[in-house]
């Protein structure tokens, strides 16, 4: 762990090195590695062919978004550095042999904390005017994870794609009348991921392949890459406290090697880094060096003799701010923090309603009538009952979800379930 934070260090410093060559025209857009290594000719062509997606799609989506302003902006420089980062991590493919999984861990950080940085802006924006396209990115961006599914990695983007389409139908329906930037936003985004899906189609069918000539990559090879003058993007802006770690998954044609490479993005916030974020207690603070202060109260106890969080903790603070709720919004019903409550149902519903449900616990609504769509966000052990929805039920971040569609059936019939659909026959009499 030792070489490990001292050659971190040394890329810290060569980083900012090249941050001082690069002019103020890389800086605005930072979308120049293309042009800059084709004219020395010394990049694999998979790699232009990614500078050209940067200097492409990426480059339209980031036009789009500063035009928009605002949040969406802000996150929008976040993807660019996250392309930026994957760019990084193609060329050293091209150059070195593939490493042992401990270095690989290394070598795949730099991606996972920009893919955790876009998540944990939306989740800390959920009240922002323009949530739907912070959700539409997040949803999405898991697909730079591709470089580590095999042997098909072109559909894994594709489902990100298709995440991403049902929050970007949304900025359609509220923006197409009104402001056609929001539709040309929508466009420019979704290009992205068809271009990806092409390039990888093209480049990388069956997963990425190292090079066979050089030398085995290693957090050394990081360092050489940056030192050795190649057009790398600038540094991206501090991180955002770290969220939930994106998760890489596939339905098929996965072994074991590749589950625990895709696994990797889950553990790369672990470390000795997790020790930074600490204060210093100056003497003055210190109840067993100030006689004052135990004079105030009882000492203060070690955290090391109690495990038990105390009411005042992080994890048990939402619980006390937030008082649950179950109320209709304009034309979205907002059930949120409802905790062991099986009573909870919903009468007065429409076609144009839609449901939001977030961070309920041990509890069962009922939805009456039809409605359009339902989105389940963050709950815990949550039933859900409802008659019919025009779009779909989406299930978010949730774990042990009961969902189930109630038919109406004649009582003088018999109706059973086929497994498809309801056959319904007279009942028999017998006297």
């Amino acid at each position: 762990m030792a070489e490990t934070q001292v050659l971190m260090e040394r890329l810290e410093k060569a980083v900012i090195r090249l941050e001082s060559l690069f002019s103020d025209s890389h800086r605005s857009t930072g979308m120049e590695c293309g042009a800059v290594n084709g004219v020395n000719g010394g990049v694999a062509p998979y790699v232009e062919a990614f500078d050209r997606l940067l200097n492409g799609s990426v480059a339209e989506f980031l036009r789009n978004s500063k035009i928009l302003e605002g949040d969406v902006k802000i996150h929008a420089e976040m993807v660019r550095a996250a392309f930026q980062a994957q760019r990084a991590f193609l060329l050293l493919v091209s150059q070195y042999q593939e490493p042992q999984e401990s270095e690989m861990a290394v070598l795949l950080k730099p991606i996972s904390d920009k893919i955790q940085e876009i998540q944990t802006f939306r989740e800390r924006n959920r009240g922002s005017k323009m949530f739907n396209h912070l959700s539409a990115v997040s949803e999405s961006i898991p697909a730079l994870g591709w470089i580590t599914v095999s042997p098909k990695p072109g559909p894994y983007v594709k489902e990100m794609n298709d995440a991403a389409t049902f929050y970007t139908n949304r900025v359609l329906k509220d923006y197409k009348n009104s402001d056609l930037h929001h539709v040309d936003w929508v466009k420019s985004y979704l290009n992205i991921w068809t271009e990806l899906q092409a390039y990888i189609k093209e480049h990388h069918t069956t997963g990425l392949t190292w090079s066979k000539t050089g030398p085995t990559a290693s957090t050394g090879s990081v360092l050489s890459t940056l030192t050795s003058g190649q057009c790398l993007p600038p540094p991206p802006p501090p991180p955002l406290p770290p969220g939930p770690p994106p998760v890489f998954d596939t339905d098929s044609g996965k072994d074991e090697a590749t589950t625990s490479r895709s696994a990797l993005f889950a553990q790369l916030n672990q470390g000795e880094a997790i020790t930074k974020g600490l204060r210093h207690v100056s003497d003055d603070l210190k109840t067993h060096k100030n006689p004052n202060l135990r004079a105030q109260g009882p000492p203060v106890r070690s955290p090391t003799k109690s495990h038990t969080p105390s009411p005042t903790s992080p994890k048990n603070s939402p619980q006390q701010i937030h008082s649950p709720l179950l109320e209709l919004e304009g034309k979205k019903w907002r059930v949120e923090y409802q905790e062991d409550k099986n009573d909870l149902v919903i009468t007065d519903t429409e076609l144009k309603q839609v449901a939001y449900i977030f961070k309920c616990n041990k509890s069962t609504l009922q939805m009456k009538g039809k409605i359009n769509s339902i989105t389940i966000d963050n709950c815990r052990k949550f039933g859900l009952v409802f008659d019919n929805v025009v779009g779909i039920v989406e299930v978010i971040n949730s774990r042990d979800i009961q969902i189930q569609k109630e038919f109406p059936v004649p009582e003088q019939f018999k109706t059973a379930w086929d497994g498809s659909k309801l056959v319904t026959e007279p009942a028999e009499i017998v006297g």
